[in-house]
């Protein structure tokens, strides 16, 4: 199959001198047509227009080189001492971690540069993805909704620091000694730090299930799956992520504008941002070529192709990375001080302020101070795997989707991404590999069982006599190595005991 679906690019290339030259959003970068446009698309075409142009074109053609290396230099987390530098290719790491499709779109200079689809709307079947197929982009919508919220401080209908039972009606946050004096407030539940329980709402409704009411929703009543949404720990105390919190603000939305939450979030935010495809209304699940099919575990097809998310604010957006990185932009340029379409700039800098723990009002916040520092959000849902990242002092950022789940690809392709356009990151860490003796490697054959905080990860080990390989979801085995010379995979561990792998690394750029 054809790696490459579309290309489409925001920057101003699109000019009248050059539209002759794209087709639908795709740079067409065949000979005969690169020469006729050098040429001129008319052939009463001025000096000026031609020279505009071959300058296009010039820049089409540096695009796509980009582009080309970034598909070709997809990145391991580690780097290994004395050796080449190993590097991926896209379409095979697509195969690899069992992804049907992935959709990115890259910013530099403050704008979006290029866009670009690749793979298949569901596995097994014909139709492409392209860069207006959407995905369910999950807890990405929770920065999206702390935008509006934010729109409606700036209007002055709310207030960061006042009790939001203030201003509910039909539902309040049910009151305890914990809330006594300290109250649940908008800045508290935009930045997870309103001691709300239910961390998320994974993993959503299947086809055919009842699905609940906002309502139902917060107070945990059938058909909900999820427990009431509750204060769990004093407000303002710790931070504490949660999908609950925002699910309260959306019933703030919802009461305060009178209005329903889809509605009022395309005129808010995502019609203001020119995130034309992206939309909190549930979608019809015949959509074939609109929306992708969710894949889980590897490249197996989410039965009834997707999982239904009610909770709209929390996980229920559908978007494009064209659409995601547009929003990123428009952050970027209030940030700096533009002139504002959606949000003041001081309520932007707000946003971008770290106000409990790692976050902001909305967003996450990391990569250090100066250049380095980022913002952004990830997402994941059943079968979807997310992430923006943005670096608020460069005007640079990736926006990407997969409709399949593995984070491990979307690493591998923002380390190509931030090769390629030199972000201001630390390099990746170097590991010295240990010699080893592989006669060992047979009696560490098995099953474990990692325990990584409370999550729980089953692998098998395997060996061809020369290597060892680990097996996890995916199916797929990855070739790891020794980083010290000690035994690190115990003989005596196996199947339902804790696992010690602090001593080796992946080689394919697994997490574990």
């Amino acid at each position: 199959m054809p790696l490459l679906n579309q290309q489409s690019d925001s920057a101003p290339y699109g000019r009248a001198a050059i539209v002759r030259c794209l087709v639908a959003g795709t740079f067409v970068l065949s000979a005969p047509v690169l020469v006729a446009c050098q040429r001129g698309t008319r052939g009463d075409a001025s000096d000026a227009v031609r020279s505009e142009a071959q300058s296009s074109v010039g820049a089409a053609v540096d695009i796509a080189e980009r582009i080309g290396r970034i598909e070709r230099g997809l990145l391991p987390a580690i780097a290994v001492r004395g050796r080449a530098d190993t590097t991926f290719v896209l379409a095979d790491r697509l195969r690899r971690y069992g992804v049907p499709a992935v959709s990115i779109a890259v910013i530099d200079g403050g704008r979006v540069v290029w866009a670009r689809a690749y793979g298949k709307v569901e596995a097994g079947r014909s139709e492409p993805v392209d860069t207006t197929t959407l995905f369910q982009a999950g807890s990405i919508g929770k920065m999206v909704t702390s935008v509006a919220a934010l729109r409606l401080v700036d209007e002055g209908v709310l207030k960061l620091d006042e009790n939001v039972n203030n201003r509910l009606a039909a539902w309040k946050v049910p009151e305890s000694a914990l809330t006594s004096d300290s109250p649940v407030t908008l800045r508290r539940l935009l930045s997870h730090g309103a001691g709300v329980g239910v961390a998320s709402f994974y993993p959503g409704y299947k086809p055919g299930e009842p699905v609940p009411s906002l309502r139902q929703v917060l107070d945990g009543l059938p058909p909900a799956t999820n427990p009431p949404v509750r204060v769990e720990i004093k407000p303002g105390t710790e931070w504490r992520y949660s999908g609950g919190g925002t699910s309260i603000v959306q019933q703030l939305l919802v009461e305060v504008t009178k209005t329903d939450f889809p509605s009022f979030m395309q005129r808010v935010v995502l019609e203001p941002a020119g995130m034309r495809r992206s939309t909190f209304v549930l979608p019809e699940t015949t959509d074939l070529r609109g929306h992708a099919t969710a894949h889980s575990p590897a490249d197996a097809p989410v039965p009834g192709r997707w999982r239904t998310h009610p909770e709209l604010a929390a996980a229920g957006m559908w978007s494009t990375p064209s659409d995601l990185a547009q929003f990123g932009v428009m952050l970027l340029n209030v940030k700096r001080g533009a002139s504002a379409t959606i949000l003041k700039p001081g309520t932007a800098l707000k946003m971008l302020t770290r106000q409990i723990g790692s976050w902001g009002l909305g967003v996450a916040l990391s990569g250090g101070s100066g250049d380095s520092a980022t913002f952004g959000h990830e997402g994941s849902t059943v079968g979807f795997t997310s992430r923006l990242l943005l670096f608020g002092e460069t005007g640079q950022g990736v926006a990407i989707m997969t409709n399949g789940e593995s984070e491990a690809l979307i690493n591998e392709i923002t380390r190509s991404v931030a090769s390629e356009y030199k972000w201001p990151v630390r390099s990746r860490p170097e590991k010295l590999v240990a010699r080893v003796d592989p006669a060992g490697f047979a009696a560490l054959a098995g099953k474990y069982r990692i325990r990584l905080g409370e999550r729980i990860i089953d692998v098998s080990v395997t060996t061809d006599g020369q290597h060892l390989f680990f097996i996890g979801s995916s199916g797929r085995p990855a070739a790891h190595a020794p980083s010290r010379q000690t035994s690190v995979l115990f003989p005596g561990i196996r199947h339902g005991d804790h696992l010690h792998c602090a001593e080796w690394w992946c080689g394919q750029g697994s997490h574990h």
